[in-house]
């Protein structure tokens, strides 16, 4: 092996100086393995067509944060390797040829593996969640996120992959806006609202998730997804949006992904008071929860 007879290897184990990382492939160093060494050795127990996927992949592009978790390698499905717990997990694709992009540590494209992960999810709705979360959020064309489905159409979950791309075409940004669409909106009556509206503020353009400025009513609704302000920067930034929407006589909601999961009635009730008090009258009233 690259020069190495067997009884040399064996001596550097024996030494210390070399240590098994995986069947076949040693470091030929000591201390623990970077980041970079272990996703190499991974390749390199996958075999010469293996590559990085799933959530490694996601990783490596940027679409999720690195988490301790085993390095995701797909190989081709005549390949002997197996997943080495807790290490490498190992999944098998008979298309493998078609996903692979081009990198210094080769990995699935972005729209094979924002496809992978939904497959490996445990419901449909989940899937879907995923797909409109990695889609709006990832640079990844809506052309060549159809394509993908289209040409590598996924083995369970389509319909939910297919609907998620159709929610982020129409403007949803993120699962909680999802939803807000469906069981705020639409199972109470309220009419949709304009998605991604535009909002100068200090000169710069922001998006607010929801607004009824269609319906003749001054309301913005943000969905807030995140459980604590990640920076000081965005902070100050949600602060200048309120300040400017109160300067331009706007109502503002704010609701987080444990309203609209949890109490979609109680969201719907606020939504439809302020639309209320602003002129607007519901043709019905479908509110399913006990009591209305």
């Amino acid at each position: 092996m690259h020069g190495h007879s067997d009884g040399d290897i064996a001596a550097n184990l024996v030494a210390g100086r070399w240590h098994r990382v995986l069947p076949r492939v040693y470091a030929t160093f000591t201390g623990e393995p970077s980041r970079t060494a272990r996703l190499r050795a991974a390749l390199l127990y996958g075999g010469p067509y293996a590559t990085l996927s799933h959530h490694t992949a996601a990783e490596e592009w940027g679409m999720l944060p690195v988490a301790d978790r085993p390095v995701e390698i797909t190989v081709p499905y005549s390949c002997s390797a197996v997943s080495q717990p807790p290490l490498v997990r190992v999944h098998r694709s008979r298309a493998l040829r078609h996903s692979v992009a081009e990198a210094t540590l080769p990995r699935t494209r972005r729209t094979d593996t924002i496809v992978d992960l939904a497959v490996a999810q445990e419901t449909a709705r989940q899937a879907l969640y995923l797909v409109v979360d990695l889609v709006s959020s990832a640079p990844v064309s809506m052309t060549d996120m159809l394509g993908c489905v289209q040409s590598r159409p996924p083995w369970r979950y389509r319909t939910a992959i297919k609907r998620a791309l159709e929610l982020v075409a129409g403007g949803l940004m993120s699962a909680l806006e999802v939803e807000y669409a469906e069981r705020v909106e639409r199972e109470q009556g309220i009419p949709g609202g304009r998605r991604q509206a535009p909002m100068s503020v200090d000169g710069r353009t922001l998006w607010e998730d929801v607004t009824y400025d269609p319906l003749g009513v001054p309301l913005t609704v943000r969905l807030d997804g995140r459980a604590t302000h990640a920076t000081a920067g965005v902070a100050f930034r949600d602060r200048r949006r309120d300040n400017a929407a109160e300067l331009a006589r706007r109502s503002r909601l704010v609701y987080g992904w444990h309203d609209v999961h949890d109490g979609p009635c109680a969201v719907a009730a606020e939504v439809r008071r302020v639309l209320h008090r602003h002129g607007w009258q519901p043709t019905v009233n479908p509110c399913r929860c006990s009591g209305s």
